[in-house]
């Protein structure tokens, strides 16, 4: 697209077209999602907000909302436009519905979450979510109140693909899956899971297309003999080399000298 990818344009491409969807950490690494086509970003609203949405100008960004940043619907709204004004198209908000629902009146795209939810795993567990007739039909409650609340994106995470299909069918929200097959309108991972740097339990529901782990531990060795390298020269004398130091003009020490007697 030749402008920035709107919450409507999602809306209206619902069931027509899968987007592609990357969590990302950093400018460099939202300007390579758009690199390979992948529009649809999320983030953190931390100092990394302004640098990926200067890296990625046309995508469309949900930033996340961190869960008990706020204690008030009221309290919801202004952080809310708060995240809007500095670059971001929704906000994603794991809190209850009526802190969507006041955000909603007021015109800001919010993106909910149903399934694996980490900021209520206390509740759940760290496990699929779903896979009983009875926790299936909990999971599609939740689903109805944040749709009735307002909520314009859902992000379903871990649930059965039988489940996220019936969601993504019914609902006219637009469906964000991860972990639930390839049936929600848009595929999403992990930055961290694609590129191999997530230093905690690998999640089943990812794939890891590189290792930029091992990549930094080389870069980091790499780092190491180079300050030791330094370190090594200054002590045997080696740097700075005349080549590295400014000298004064011919003649100007002995001036400079002459009258430094006098300061």
């Amino acid at each position: 697209m030749k402008r920035r990818v709107s919450v409507h344009d999602l809306i209206a491409a619902k069931g027509q077209r899968k987007w592609l969807q990357v969590h990302v950490d950093s400018g460099a690494e939202a300007a390579a999602a758009v690199a390979a086509g992948i529009l649809i970003l999320s983030c953190e609203p931390d100092h990394t907000l302004e640098p990926i949405r200067a890296a990625a100008p046309l995508a469309f960004v949900s930033a996340g909302m961190p869960h008990g940043m706020v204690s008030s619907p009221d309290e919801a709204i202004r952080e809310g436009f708060r995240i809007l004004k500095r670059g971001a198209d929704a906000v994603y908000c794991s809190h209850s519905p009526r802190f969507i629902e006041a955000m909603a009146r007021e015109g800001i795209p919010v993106t909910g979450h149903v399934g694996l939810v980490p900021n209520l795993a206390a509740w759940t567990g760290f496990r699929a979510i779903g896979k009983t007739a009875e926790e299936a039909l909990a999971v599609l409650r939740k689903v109805k109140d944040l749709e009735n609340a307002g909520a314009a994106c859902i992000e379903v995470e871990v649930v059965p693909v039988e489940l996220a299909d019936h969601i993504t069918r019914t609902t006219p929200m637009v469906t964000m899956g991860m972990g639930c097959g390839d049936v929600c309108d848009t595929q999403y991972l992990f930055s961290s899971d694609v590129l191999g740097t997530n230093t905690g339990h690998y999640p089943r529901h990812s794939k890891k297309y590189a290792d930029f782990a091992a990549l930094e531990a080389e870069m980091q060795a790499k780092r190491v003999a180079a300050f030791r390298a330094f370190a090594e020269d200054v002590g045997a004398g080696h740097y700075p080399e005349p080549r590295h130091e400014v000298r004064m003009d011919p003649g100007q020490h002995d001036e400079f000298q002459k009258r430094a007697r006098s300061v």
